[in-house]
């Protein structure tokens, strides 16, 4: 298990490593660690501008990684013109390195704090939008009826968990809270969180998938327009 030290010894690392990597002009602190709001679990995030084809440079630093960081898995996370390279070490530190050509490197939320070189503008990001939560709900929904029917219960559990995460993250946007990643969640209001608990199921049984489905599907009835909650409605009627 690594310590808060063992972190912040292996950021300041790296960021010496960026410096002196002649591909990489600018890089940010990123996270929690940008708020100052770091605790004993968080990870390291960083964002590097380069210059040059991102192949051999993502090479040389994996590489790095799993050589003198001891690095035992990556995975890749593409959001526009970021490739995030996540890699998990030996420790279970996670280190999160972002790298963008250096045209595009900017802040994409508050969260960034600039260690060296130069930052473009912030743009502006979409603001997230009901809809896309409330369609994937309904979608979920549906596909949740489908399982219990069919007698299908591991389908059933993981549909309603999807149909409980859309309305979570649709509440957090309610509130004025992050959706992203179920980040907002523990933030909600104790009372909505208390009257949420019903919408998980305690055992993989018809009855109580039945029980679950029905308090989420009330629950995101609450949350949506009459003709919609009307048709919901009519999934959970005996």
């Amino acid at each position: 298990m690594f310590t808060p030290n063992d972190r912040a010894t292996l950021r300041a690392q790296l960021l010496e490593h960026a410096k002196s990597d002649p591909r990489i002009t600018a890089a940010a602190i990123t996270g929690s660690a940008a708020a100052n709001a770091e605790d004993q679990w968080s990870d390291i995030d960083l964002a590097f501008a380069h210059t040059g084809p991102l192949d051999p440079l993502l090479t040389n630093w994996t590489d790095k990684m799993y050589k003198v960081h001891n690095a035992i898995r990556h995975t890749d996370l593409q959001f526009g013109p970021w490739l995030y390279r996540v890699f998990l070490l030996k420790n279970t530190l996670q280190v999160d390195l972002a790298f963008v050509p250096a045209d595009e490197f900017r802040a994409l939320s508050p969260t960034f704090k600039l260690q060296f070189g130069q930052a473009n503008q912030p743009a502006p990001q979409p603001e997230p939008q009901p809809e896309p939560l409330i369609g994937m709900a309904w979608l979920y929904a549906l596909h949740v009826r489908g399982a219990i029917a069919r007698n299908k219960p591991w389908l059933g559990e993981h549909m309603l968990t999807g149909m409980r995460n859309q309305l979570l993250s649709l509440l957090c946007l309610r509130h004025g809270l992050t959706t992203a990643h179920g980040k907002g969640i523990d933030q909600l209001p104790t009372k909505i969180k208390t009257s949420l608990e019903p919408t998980l199921p305690t055992a993989l049984t018809t009855p109580e998938l039945t029980r679950a489905f029905r308090a989420t599907t009330e629950a995101l009835c609450r949350e949506v327009d009459e003709p919609l909650a009307h048709t919901l409605h009519d999934l959970i009627r005996p």
